[in-house]
């Protein structure tokens, strides 16, 4: 396992105000725990820590800090915090550890080959644990924890349980927890569309263009010949308008 290492000097001020001093001369806040020690306020050189973070990228790695007076620690980063806009690093936990004493610490999945269910059967593969909790010495850490998906089906899942053992390593996660698992592609939305029936009518009383394209007669207009309801039979049709066929010509008026 290598161990990376890192330079610190010990600080007096806390607070936003000792936080801000030390930032603008391109420093970062930093706290050592230790489990047989008290906390100890540090500060880390910016430039020194951001280059550190591109050579472990991802890795679970162990981090020596050399101190002005020459006494070395090793430690492991616990959390760091970073402002949400710029993207600088605003503050680091460290853990101290000891070379003969188990540590706990989180380490990220790293999946291995392409699955079988992805290749042959069209499936999504899908990390449902990207972080693991183990306990081992130092020496034992693993930068990651690896998860072969070769023979991953669809439908089929990996668990802590079924993960590869590794050499002074315990899992400590619930064997149940899922790590991976291979799912089905989403299914594709099919959108019907109906064609319009002839002669219906549509909602605002119109009727509906046939599905040949050819309009369907307005309602009533079948009937139009028809005499309007409630007209009494043998009524004189209005002036201008022509007899109905068959129909006798109106009698002349008597003479006096």
């Amino acid at each position: 396992m290598k161990t990376y290492q890192l330079t610190v000097t010990s600080r007096e001020g806390t607070g936003r105000s000792a936080s801000r001093r030390l930032r603008k001369a391109e420093k970062i806040p930093a706290i050592l725990y230790g489990k047989h020690t008290k906390p100890e306020n540090l500060a880390v050189n910016g430039p020194e820590f951001v280059k550190l973070r591109k050579e472990i990228g991802g890795k679970a790695a162990l981090i020596e800090l050399k101190r002005d007076a020459g006494a070395t620690a090793l430690s492991f980063l616990q959390e760091i915090q970073r402002d949400p806009i710029t993207d600088k690093y605003l503050h680091l936990d460290l853990q101290e550890v000891k070379e003969n004493e188990k540590m706990i610490i989180s380490v990220t999945i790293h999946v291995v080959g392409e699955a079988y269910g992805v290749k042959t059967e069209g499936g999504i593969l899908e990390t449902a644990s990207h972080r693991l909790r183990i306990r081992c010495l130092p020496k034992n850490l693993p930068a990651f924890i690896e998860v072969d998906v070769a023979e991953l089906k669809v439908g089929e899942a990996i668990h802590v349980a079924e993960l590869k053992a590794i050499p002074g390593v315990e899992f400590l996660d619930d064997k149940n927890q899922t790590v991976v698992l291979c799912v089905e592609p989403p299914a594709e939305e099919v959108v019907a569309v109906v064609a319009p029936v002839a002669g219906a009518v549509a909602a605002d009383g119109t009727a509906a263009p046939a599905a040949d394209g050819t309009a369907a007669p307005a309602a009533g207009a079948a009937g139009a010949a028809a005499p309007a309801a409630g007209a009494k039979p043998g009524a004189a049709p209005a002036k201008g308008a022509a007899p109905a066929a068959g129909a006798k010509p109106a009698a002349a008026p008597a003479k006096k």
